[in-house]
Order: C-alpha cells, then sequence, then structure tokens
C-alpha cells in the first residue's frame, strides 16, 4: 500500500517475520489505547464507588459496542476493496441497523438491569447507553476505514485497532456521562 495503489496482498505467502512487523505497530496503537481506556475508568471513580453495580455493565456496553462496530468494519472493508460502495448512503444505512441493534439490546439490557439490580435508574442508564453506543459503532466502524483508504493505508489491517480503541473510549465516556446525569 506504500505505492498509492490499494492492492490485496496475499498474507498466505509473507513471511511470518514480515507479519508481525506490520502488525505491531496497531498492536501497541490498541495498547496505549487500553491504557487510555484505564485511566478514563479510574477518573470514574466516585461514580463506581457510589454504586459499584454500574461496574457490572462495562465489558457487555464495551463488548456490544466493538462487535457491532467489527460486523460493520467487516462488510465494509471488504466492499471498499472491491469499489462497491458508496460511503455516505452506506454510513447512513449502517447507523440505521446500529440505531435498530441499539433499540433491542437497550431494551433487553435495560430490563435486564431493572429486574436484577432493582433500580430503574440503572436500568435506564444501561438501555440509553446501548442505543448511543450502537448508534455510533457503524459510524465509526465506516469513517475509520475511510480515512485509511484515501490515504492509501491498508484498512483491514490498521482501522481495526484504531475504530476498537476509539470506541471502548467513546462508549465509556458515554456511559459514565449518562450515569452522571441519570443516577447522581
Amino acid at each position: 500500500m506504500h505505492n498509492g495503489k490499494h492492492e490485496e496482498e496475499d498474507v498466505t505467502k509473507e513471511p511470518v517475520e514480515h507479519l508481525i512487523e506490520r502488525r505491531i505497530p496497531w498492536l501497541m496503537v490498541g495498547l496505549l489505547g487500553g491504557l487510555l481506556t484505564s485511566i478514563i475508568v479510574s477518573k470514574y471513580e466516585a461514580i463506581l464507588t457510589a454504586d459499584v453495580r454500574l461496574a457490572f455493565f462495562i465489558p457487555i456496553i464495551v463488548y456490544l459496542s466493538d462487535a457491532v462496530g467489527t460486523q460493520t468494519e467487516t462488510i465494509y472493508v471488504r466492499l471498499i476493496s472491491r469499489k462497491k460502495v458508496k460511503i455516505p448512503k452506506y454510513m447512513l444505512k449502517e447507523s440505521l441497523v446500529g440505531l435498530g441493534l441499539g433499540v433491542v439490546s437497550g431494551l433487553l439490557l435495560g430490563i435486564f438491569a431493572t429486574y436484577w439490580l432493582g433500580s430503574v435508574a440503572i436500568g435506564f442508564t444501561i438501555g440509553l447507553t446501548m442505543l448511543i453506543n450502537l448508534t455510533i459503532a457503524p459510524t465509526l466502524a465506516v469513517f475509520i476505514p475511510s480515512i485509511f483508504y484515501r490515504e492509501h493505508a491498508d484498512p483491514a489491517l490498521g482501522a481495526g485497532p484504531v475504530a476498537t480503541i476509539i470506541q471502548d473510549l467513546l462508549s465509556l465516556l458515554v456511559y459514565f456521562f449518562i450515569a452522571s446525569v441519570i443516577i447522581f
């Protein structure tokens, strides 16, 4: 991808060392992003201390946001490699898909949290967080690879780690913001 052309490389013929060299920089981005995410969570220690039950949902909030983004990104990277997609139209469509997924998962998780923990406020916080995060995730999953593609970088290699870290950070910021408004 260094020559300004988007070519598909045959990774089955590349030496292992070359594959490691190409992947390490993006994994370091993930490492730094993970550390930043940990720092962000620590900034909300007061909220978590006030109601530790909020911590129960961090894994599922981050996971579902990432899963929706990864699904979108996988399909999108395949489409742009074949040049079969109009970016704005596809981004809108995927955002609507994310909205639908957010409604369904937000309702399910919100109801579950309400009954399990006996807290309408936490249930509403979880539900609204899922709605917002799953609507944002597909937008990022289209936007980030588009930037890589435009800059002649391999979106299949670098966009995933970058989009995942951004999504992780955003999903937690959204969660803690909503919790601080609704619960505290």
